[in-house]
């Protein structure tokens, strides 16, 4: 597990959700504390007008996004994960209930996979259009059943989070990247981007643009 937190530090992958705190660090901050249970949680409540990249992937490659929630289950000890996705998103929600089906029937998930004694597995929660549960904090209230409304750091979810357990929350496209670091290594990763800030990002391009959708850049683009 501290190998593969080290990996994704030495990588200079940061959260794609918009802050852009170092990946590495929030993993590490979470492996850190200690607790009979931990939870590994994807953010997909893509709330910002115009911005579909969290629905894209989910649509086109959910195996990815749950790959990477898997080894941040890994890496911090957390053998529970829960998808956070809005409910507007029909079909990545289908996609992604289908990829968490036969990831269970292939073995990839449940109890000892592969004969080891990781067990991880992922739930799928809808989100009802609130904008606010795209903070962190309100989007573990709305898990808990709850209104979803921030709290008040500290503590931060690393140390109390769901459930009042130490808590990993990333953003969808955060997640589809740490296979790419695992398979290739932080050294490939981080010879993509700028000095502070590497890999590639996705952008939704709309309004009065020649072709609308989706690009993928390096980062200083």
């Amino acid at each position: 597990p501290k190998e593969v937190i080290d990996e994704v530090l030495a990588a200079g992958l940061r959260g794609r959700g918009g802050a852009g705190f170092p990946t590495g660090r929030k993993w590490s901050f979470a492996y850190a504390n200690e607790a009979d249970q931990k939870y590994v949680v994807c953010n997909g409540d893509e709330g910002d007008p115009g911005a579909f990249m969290d629905r894209s992937i989910l649509e086109g490659n959910p195996y990815a996004v749950i790959e990477g929630m898997m080894i941040a289950g890994y890496a911090i000890g957390a053998t529970e994960g829960y998808f956070y996705v809005r409910a507007e998103y029909p079909i990545a929600v289908q996609r992604l209930r289908t990829a968490i089906e036969q990831e269970r029937e292939y073995g990839f998930l449940g109890e000892n996979i592969f004969g080891t004694d990781f067990s991880f597995d992922v739930e799928v929660r809808l989100g009802a259009g609130a904008f606010v549960c795209g903070e962190e904090t309100a989007l573990l209230e709305s898990i808990e059943g709850r209104r979803g409304q921030p709290r008040l750091k500290p503590p931060f979810p690393a140390h109390s989070g769901l459930w009042g357990k130490p808590t990993l929350i990333n953003n969808v496209e955060t997640y589809a990247n740490i296979t790419r670091i695992i398979l290739n290594g932080a050294k490939w990763y981080s010879s993509i981007g700028t000095e502070t800030s590497k890999g590639t990002k996705v952008f939704a391009l709309g309004r009065n643009v020649n072709n609308v959708g989706l690009v993928e850049v390096p980062m200083g683009t």
